[in-house]
C-alpha cells in the first residue's frame, strides 16, 4: 500500500511593482494578479499575465479597495453597490488581459484591508461573494482559513480555498495580528519555516499567545512585497522538497 503524497498550492502577491515577479513565478503554484487599484500597472499586468502563463501557473484576480496611496490596506466602509463596482471593474480588467494572453482566471483572492475585513464582517464577506458568483460563478474564492468569507463562499456553493500565511502570525480567534502590530509579520526564516509545515502537516498553527489553533491549509500565501521574498520562498521551496511536499496547484473550476 502506497502513501498519497503531500500537497500544497503556494501562491505570491505579483504584478505590485516589486521587481522580483520574474524569479518569485518559477517557484510558487498560483499567482495573485494585482489589478491595478493598490499598486500596478496595466502594461505591468499584461507582463505578469506572460510571465505567468510561460510558467503554466494557475492564475488569480487579487482586487482591493480604490487606495493606491495606501497600498490598499486602509479600511473603508463603502455601500455595497461600491464595493460592487470596485469589484466588477477590477474583474472585469483581468478577465479581458487574461483573454488576450491566452489564460484561464481561475480564482480570486481580495487584496489587503478588504481581506482582512471581509474575514471579520460576514455582510462585506456575503456581498463580494455574490459579486464574484454573478461575474462568474465558476470562480473559486481565496480566504482566511475560518473567515467569513470562507463561509459566505461554501453558503453560496462556490469553490472556497482556504489560505494561511508562512510570515504572519496568528491571533487566538485564527484572525492574523494586524500589520499595526510590531509582530504582525514572522521576520526568521526559520521560524516561518516552521510554521508552514505544522500547518500543512498537523492543519494547525501557534498564536502569538502560544494557543494551538486548527486551520485549513489549501494555499499558503508568499509575500512578494519583502525585501527577501524570493530567499524566503526558495528555503520553503527547499523544504518542502526535502519533507517530500509536492508544490501544485489545485484545479479549482466546477
Amino acid at each position: 500500500m502506497t502513501t498519497a503524497t503531500l500537497t500544497i498550492d503556494l501562491n505570491a502577491d505579483v504584478s505590485e511593482g516589486c521587481g522580483q515577479d520574474d524569479k518569485l513565478l518559477t517557484i510558487v503554484s498560483s499567482a495573485n494578479i494585482c489589478c491595478g487599484l493598490h499598486a500596478g500597472s496595466p502594461s505591468e499586468i499584461l507582463k505578469t499575465l506572460k510571465l505567468a502563463k510561460q510558467q503554466g501557473l494557475r492564475v488569480g484576480a487579487h482586487p482591493s479597495f480604490d487606495d493606491r496611496a495606501n497600498f490598499g490596506r486602509t479600511n473603508h466602509e463603502l455601500p455595497d453597490d461600491e464595493i460592487k463596482a470596485v469589484l466588477l471593474y477590477q474583474l472585469g480588467a483581468i478577465q479581458s488581459l487574461c483573454d488576450w494572453v491566452g489564460v484561464s482566471l481561475d480564482y480570486v483572492k481580495p487584496h489587503g484591508a478588504l481581506y482582512n475585513q471581509a474575514a471579520k464582517d460576514a455582510h462585506l464577506a456575503n456581498v463580494i461573494v455574490e459579486t464574484i458568483k454573478g461575474f462568474n460563478p465558476k470562480l473559486a474564492i481565496m480566504g482566511l482559513s475560518g473567515s467569513e468569507l470562507i463561509k459566505a463562499t461554501q453558503q453560496h456553493g462556490i469553490v472556497a480555498e482556504s489560505e494561511v500565511f508562512a510570515d504572519r502570525r496568528y491571533e487566538e480567534n485564527g484572525a492574523l495580528v494586524a500589520r499595526s502590530q510590531p509582530n504582525a509579520v514572522i521576520d526568521n526564516d526559520d521560524e516561518a519555516l516552521a510554521q508552514v509545515l505544522q500547518m500543512i502537516k498537523d492543519s494547525s498553527v501557534t498564536s502569538v499567545n502560544g494557543k494551538t489553533i486548527k486551520v485549513q491549509a489549501d494555499s499558503i500565501c508568499l509575500h512578494g512585497d519583502s525585501e527577501h521574498a524570493v530567499q524566503f520562498a526558495k528555503r520553503i521551496q527547499a523544504e518542502l522538497q526535502q519533507q517530500g511536499i509536492a508544490i501544485q496547484a489545485k484545479s479549482n473550476l466546477k
